[in-house]
């Protein structure tokens, strides 16, 4: 009985697809580092652009990786408290080659050399395989999965018009959301609106007083101009 195969073909058996994809992985962890004065440097550093589902299947592949790299880890730390400064076949190293620090030391670092090996034969580059253990693995210690993203491009590719997309690692160029506005300072605008509104119509009420004042002295004045004129007119009579 013949079992049907998981994922995406993308028209290939399945040597050839493991063999793409191990030379992707490879290309795309080593655009962490640029080199400006190599040919075909890329221009940006962790990404590459390819097809919407060979992006959707390179995706799970590198973080597998990186997953890998990260468990090592914590035993390179444990054994560089074991390690030694001196330089190789030094005779301070081969001192230290032959004590029990050495055999504490291998015994320690073993399990991530294992972990590099396994890296080793699914990448099959040791630049890579240095990137992945040196600097991603230490650039998403503290993060538990998603290390990439896959980003639908608009433009197609040229002869065929497949659907084109970037996958990059995460960290750079991350979209930063605005931050909400809490509640106190809602509230210290909403008091600040209403306090300045309070300000207005206590102005307003000031100056229809000092309005009112001025007009009824105005019309006090006007009432003791005209007694007078009518005394003036009685005394001549």
């Amino acid at each position: 009985m013949r079992h049907r195969m998981r994922g995406r073909k993308l028209g290939r058996n399945a040597s050839h697809r493991k063999a793409m994809f191990k030379n992707m992985a490879a290309s795309f962890i080593k655009t962490v580092r640029i080199d400006e004065d190599a040919e075909n440097a890329p221009k940006v550093s962790g990404r590459i652009t390819t097809t919407v589902q060979k992006a959707k299947e390179l995706r799970p592949f590198i973080e597998k990786l990186i997953t890998l790299a990260k468990k090592a880890q914590p035993h390179l730390e444990k054994a560089t408290q074991f390690a030694t400064s001196a330089d190789k076949n030094s005779s301070e190293w081969k001192s230290w080659r032959e004590s029990e620090q050495w055999n504490e030391w291998n015994q320690a670092i073993a399990p991530a050399l294992s972990y590099r090996r396994r890296a080793f034969s699914e990448l099959r580059d040791n630049e890579a395989v240095d990137i992945l253990f040196d600097e991603l693995a230490e650039r998403f210690a503290e993060r538990n999965g998603g290390y990439t993203r896959v980003v639908r491009l608009a433009t197609v590719r040229l002869g065929d018009a497949g659907e084109q997309a970037i996958i990059e690692f995460v960290g750079e160029r991350d979209r930063i959301k605005p931050k909400k506005r809490s509640a106190s300072l809602e509230e210290s605008s909403e008091a600040t609106a209403t306090d300045e509104a309070e300000t207005e119509a206590t102005a307003e009420s000031e100056a229809d007083t000092e309005e009112a004042v001025e007009d009824s002295a105005e019309t006090a004045a006007a009432e003791d101009a005209e007694t007078e004129t009518e005394d003036d007119s009685e005394k001549e009579k």
